[in-house]
């Protein structure tokens, strides 16, 4: 099937107190390209951006991806879905919506996720979750929701689509808390980059 990832990345960071969490550092590189990368490595990729110039612009050079601009960003991951949607390719049969700020997310996991919609076809969400079965990203979408997805406003995300279309939604098992460990504030990161700490050194 074809099925790009469509990286939202196009918000504000308001929470990181002037910082630009996808542009913190994480295995050499911004969070923003290394997502980029993972995701890269398993589909085609659609990045929704702030408009240019803009330093996210930069930590993308080089990658095989298509940036979309968002010009009314400030409205909220809506804007995001739809100006990306509008970007997809005509036979695209599914979309993967993936966030830009999961660092613990690995191709493999997205992978796992993609799987999931050839073998379990009889469903309209594909859904990332924790390995104790809480529901979380990456999320993917059948393309019959595509003109809905297109029509989202606000900065609720899809997730009025996910609740209305609960009884097909799949969760999909991913290792540890990847589906739902994402870095909004400095306080985030702190613990995330202590945790990891540890991890090298047991």
């Amino acid at each position: 099937m074809s099925i790009p990832i469509i990286l939202l990345a196009a918000g504000q960071s308001r929470r990181m107190g002037g910082a630009d969490k996808l542009l913190q550092e994480v295995d050499g590189r911004p969070l923003l390209r290394r997502s980029a990368e993972i995701a890269r490595s398993v589909a085609p990729v659609i990045v929704a951006l702030p408009p240019a110039p803009h330093p996210r612009h930069d930590a993308l050079s080089g990658l095989d991806v298509l940036g979309v601009p968002i010009a009314d960003a400030q409205e909220g991951m809506n804007a995001s879905l739809r100006g990306a949607v509008r970007a997809l390719p005509q036979d695209a049969q599914a979309v993967m919506i993936l966030l830009a700020d999961l660092p613990d997310l690995t191709a493999e996991d997205l992978t796992t996720v993609m799987r999931a919609v050839r073998d379990v076809p009889d469903n309209l969400i594909w859904r990332g979750a924790t390995e104790d079965g809480k529901p979380g990203h990456p999320v993917v979408f059948h393309r019959d929701l595509f003109p809905d997805l297109a029509k989202l406003t606000g900065d609720g995300g899809a997730q009025t689509l996910v609740r209305r279309h609960a009884g097909r939604v799949h969760l999909v098992p991913l290792p540890g808390q990847h589906a739902r460990t994402d870095l909004d504030t400095p306080d985030d990161w702190n613990r995330w980059r202590s945790g990891r700490e540890r991890l090298r050194e047991s």
